[in-house]
């Protein structure tokens, strides 16, 4: 080697910024986070691995010290701390003092992640199969109510050509909130137990029906926060993806007006007269977010799992049966209740396309009026 002082140096210099290489990717590690208490989460989390970390040093420095020097080779003799009180008080002290030290301030970072007093705005969150929905209980959007769906068409998932960045945390309606505000979220479920995971708000929190859990954040700054259900709750777990989008407090009131506009062209446009050819359309729609899953977005079902819409005898069958297998489902089964879930222009939209796609072809038209009336 023609430089070996060099080299000694440059290897040094690795040595010294190793940590800071190992920082710099989080992919290996927790998120810092946007919120207080994400960082409090973190740095406790960090605080904990440096303290095994000093833990193992100690320990396996010692022992492989021992090892080395007392060896019997050596001519040593093994020692023995029978009976010897002084011993005995330091490996009760020593970790008491360590088990306090991070109790403390574990401690400290649980009762912030549980107080939810004050919150400026309720939103109460509510797992469905594979989908959440969001209820504004107060503040500026208060009344505000919708459904989040993976965005992501499942031919463009399993075609990797065409997979974009975040194609599995991808939603048609995300949740939006204000920055600066405290958020109180009110969690439950439909269905089967699920989990509202969103690292970077450093909330994973489960939703389980017949039971509210509390949990909440302040976010600091503007951006979109994404997660995902962290409970295995079914056949497509692995597309119920969280996004989260804060605003500053002037766009989240043009957005919180905007979506009671929509609420309120919604309720109009289930007093008007649809055409099938609209219906037809919007029922595809619905049915591809709603329906697919399960069902194919061919139609076929899934054999001896799903039944097919095609030529089944609840789509071309007696119309009155089909609306209420939509609207109150089929207990016992994978069939949900859709009343509460679809508004009467999807409802009557989806029943139209299923009777008339995928060949069934029975000619029926579902009014938005005909579902009112059923509710």
């Amino acid at each position: 080697m023609r430089n070996p002082a060099g080299a000694i140096r440059a290897a040094l210099l690795a040595v010294v910024t190793l940590p800071q290489w190992a920082m710099a990717d989080y992919a290996l590690n927790m998120t810092p986070g946007v919120t207080d208490i994400s960082r409090k989460v973190y740095d406790l989390h960090m605080l904990i691995f440096y303290i095994c970390c000093a833990i193992a040093v100690v320990v396996f420095g010692a022992m492989f010290y021992s090892i080395l020097r007392h060896r019997k080779s050596q001519g040593h003799q093994p020692a023995t701390f029978h009976e010897s009180t002084a011993v005995e008080v330091v490996w009760t002290i020593v970790p008491f003092l360590i088990l306090v030290g991070m109790a403390v301030p574990a401690a400290k970072t649980l009762i912030a992640m549980e107080n939810t007093a004050d919150a400026d705005l309720t939103v109460k969150i509510t797992g469905y199969q594979w989908k959440w929905r969001y209820d504004y209980l107060d503040g500026d959007a208060a009344g505000v109510g919708f459904f989040s769906n993976l965005a992501t068409p499942r031919a463009q998932i399993e075609n990797r050509d065409t997979k974009g960045e975040h194609y599995l945390l991808e939603v048609d309606n995300p949740l939006v909130l204000p920055v600066g505000k405290k958020v109180r979220f009110l969690l439950t479920a439909n269905d089967v137990i699920h989990a509202w995971w969103v690292p970077d708000l450093a909330i994973k929190k489960d939703a389980i029906p017949g039971f509210i859990n509390e949990v909440w954040t302040e976010i600091k700054e503007p951006g979109v926060y994404r997660g995902q259900c962290a409970e295995l709750c079914g056949k497509d777990h692995g597309f119920m993806p969280v996004v989260v989008v804060a605003m500053n407090e002037k766009d989240y009131l043009a957005w919180a007006a905007e979506q009671k506009a929509a609420s309120g062209a919604a309720a109009a446009a289930a007093d008007r007269q649809w055409s099938k050819q609209d219906l037809m359309a919007k029922g595809k729609q619905v049915y591809d977010t709603n329906c697919a899953a399960c069902h194919q977005a061919n139609g076929q079902g899934i054999p001896g799992t799903f039944p097919p819409i095609r030529g089944s005898k609840v789509a071309t069958g007696p119309l009155d049966e089909h609306i209420a297998v939509v609207m109150n489902g089929r207990p016992g089964t994978a069939m949900q209740a859709f009343a509460g879930q679809l508004d009467d222009v999807s409802l009557a939209a989806v029943i139209t396309y299923q009777r008339n796609a995928f060949g069934n072809d029975t000619g029926d038209v579902v009014q938005p009026k005909q579902i009112k009336v059923l509710r």
